[in-house]
């Protein structure tokens, strides 16, 4: 690849295999192989690793010639594994090797909806969080039991081992690493690119087999849904959202969960986190009293408490780890 020397950031090498998941592997290399000069000299640099010999099939009838073996991942920062040919299938003893080999060495491991197995298969993940597509959730209970199978996420961070749920969830989880990198206005400007939101928080619940909402009830839902992502600092009671769509309590509290998958408390609960989260991972280090503020919780109190029982953490312990990095520190680490 064209950027693999060109400057000092994070080789990122993708694993191909024979029945490659095209969608897998184009989300990773839109997100990381794609030249983003505006990015500057520190970007990520981009390679795909051939897992195996032959010629490898990729979904849709291509056929991909990789630039290098496995010996790129004694080099690789972080090694994505694209999905796999065969959820719960044997995965070959020389990748789970080489995959454990590096990951010893430090390189982070990242595994797109069903390519959990290739990571799951190493052992690395044996008492662990990770997650996969809804559909292969009983599948790698199964077939991997030491492993903490979280059902209803976009993806999982264990520090050096991550993974996504569905497909698109892929382009999440690549997201999040950029945040994690480079910060969130990178992230964001990755994300504008790619013409997806940079965050999207709730789980993979919210897509499996759910009723479709009448056309003209789901467009009166999708304006106050936009009012209500400007007016998140506001108290945003049932009553006063039902009366904004036009609809009795009880049918806008019906049609909400319809379309979006939560009740309407427990959306706004997440947009108002994932507000949180991005005030907290921008340098300009506002108080904690003005986030809650900004973000609709009202109170230190308050942001704490659904800090700790939605994402494990504390909102300090949240900047310290996602907040601004300079992009040269986040090269280098």
């Amino acid at each position: 690849m064209p950027n693999m020397h060109s400057n000092p950031g994070p080789l990122v090498a993708a694993l191909a295999y024979d029945g490659l998941c095209t969608f897998e592997f184009g989300v990773t290399y839109e997100v990381f192989g794609l030249p983003r000069p505006e990015m500057g000299g520190d970007w990520y640099r981009f390679s795909v690793c051939r897992a195996e010999n032959g010629p490898l099939r990729a979904a849709g009838g291509l056929t991909v010639t990789p630039d290098s073996g496995l010996s790129l991942l004694e080099q690789a920062d972080l090694i994505i594994v694209p999905g796999w040919r065969e959820p719960g299938g044997g995965v070959p003893v020389h990748i789970t090797d080489a995959l454990r080999l590096a990951h010893g060495r430090g390189a982070r491991l990242a595994s797109l909806c069903s390519g959990v197995f290739v990571l799951a298969a190493t052992g690395l993940l044996d008492g662990r969080s990770a997650t996969t597509h809804w559909r292969y959730v009983d599948k790698l209970r199964a077939c991997h039991p030491a492993v903490n199978v979280a059902p209803d996420v976009l993806y999982t961070d264990e520090g050096s081992l991550l993974t996504a749920a569905g497909s698109a969830a892929g382009i999440d989880l690549c997201l999040h690493i950029v945040r994690a990198d480079y910060g969130p206005d990178i992230a964001n400007s990755v994300a504008r690119r790619l013409v997806v939101p940079p965050h999207r928080d709730g789980g993979q619940a919210q897509f499996i087999e759910r009723p479709v909402p009448r056309q003209h009830e789901g467009a009166r839902l999708s304006v106050l849904i936009d009012w209500m992502r400007r007016h998140l600092k506001e108290e945003l009671t049932i009553s006063v959202l039902a009366e904004r769509a036009g609809m009795s309590t009880r049918t806008f509290q019906r049609r909400f969960e319809e379309t979006t998958g939560l009740p309407a408390g427990e959306w706004i609960v997440q947009e108002r986190l994932s507000c949180a989260r991005e005030l907290l991972e921008r340098p300009e280090g506002l108080a904690l009293d003005r986030i809650a503020e900004l973000s609709g919780f009202g109170s230190v109190e308050a942001l704490r408490h659904h800090f700790r029982s939605r994402l494990r953490t504390s909102p300090s312990a949240y900047r310290a780890r996602f907040g601004h990095r300079a992009p040269q520190a986040a090269a280098q680490s």
